[in-house]
């Protein structure tokens, strides 16, 4: 079965690779629509960029960006998720019409997320982290990253099934470039059957990451990254994930149709 595609909208100014581009709601809602017309199954808006270096935003402010666009989108019938480390912007966002909560520290970034999510009983995906965007570089020293990965994802889930989160709620991401580097991040998506063993769907969010770009030549921009990211949810798909995260829909979708159909070809 082929994964779940997540369109990327985010609505702040200085993401790292569409900072600015759709901060306008209008701009962003029909952004949005486009992406699912594209073929994302649903489209993950975010107020707050977790680029490496990035300073965090006020709460009011991320939904005042937020809001706004969830609402346009659930008018247009476009499912969404929001993308959030803030447990009130979980709630409005809930209240608004979102369907799946993403966020990016797992819990650790607002002590009030967990009670929030299982307040909203919305889907709930939560992504390895060890701190914010000003540190993670510092952070990313493993003895093994894959074991390390999987015991720190395995104690969230501990503290979330203490708050009332139901295991059917909650989907892992490894995290990708979060307080890792390049090999990290290779490491991780070669042995995602070792993190499928904590019996919980994953998500894989690799999409225009630094440690793609470092495939190209010098001279590659950001968006030159598609076609690797397209490559990594195919093999992805074939790994079992649930979902992928990606910019460029188009390019994964093609992706994903071949690696379908590689998959039936071999069944026949």
């Amino acid at each position: 079965m082929s994964p779940q595609v997540f369109g990327i909208l985010n609505v702040t100014p200085d993401s790292f690779s569409d900072g600015g581009q759709f901060a306008d709601a209008a701009e962003a809602v029909a952004r949005g629509v486009q992406l699912r017309d594209q073929g994302a199954d649903i489209v993950d808006v975010g107020g707050e960029s977790t680029r490496p270096g990035a300073e965090r935003v006020d709460p009011a402010e991320e939904q005042e960006r937020v809001i706004p666009v969830v609402r346009g989108l659930v008018a247009a019938g476009v499912p969404v998720s929001v993308d959030t480390m803030n447990s009130s912007t979980a709630l409005a966002a809930a209240e608004a019409g979102a369907s799946v909560i993403n966020d990016v520290s797992g819990g650790l970034a607002d002590p009030e997320m967990y009670r929030a999510v299982a307040q909203s009983k919305l889907l709930y995906i939560a992504m390895h982290w060890r701190g914010h965007s000003t540190d993670m570089d510092s952070l990313a020293t493993y003895d093994d990253v894959v074991v390390d990965v999987r015991n720190e994802l395995k104690a969230r889930l501990a503290e979330m099934f203490v708050w009332g989160i139901a295991k059917d709620q909650v989907v892992l991401d490894p995290g990708l470039g979060f307080a890792k580097n390049a090999q990290h991040n290779w490491q991780l998506l070669g042995r995602l059957d070792e993190l499928a063993t904590l019996g919980h769907p994953l998500l894989i969010g690799a999409s225009r990451k630094r440690f793609l770009g470092e495939l190209l030549p010098e001279a590659a921009t950001t968006a030159d990254r598609d076609l690797p990211t397209a490559v990594v949810s195919a093999l992805a798909a074939q790994a079992g994930v649930w979902a992928v995260r990606v910019h460029d829909i188009p390019s994964t979708r093609a992706a994903l149709g071949v690696a379908e159909a590689w998959k039936n070809g071999r069944a026949q």
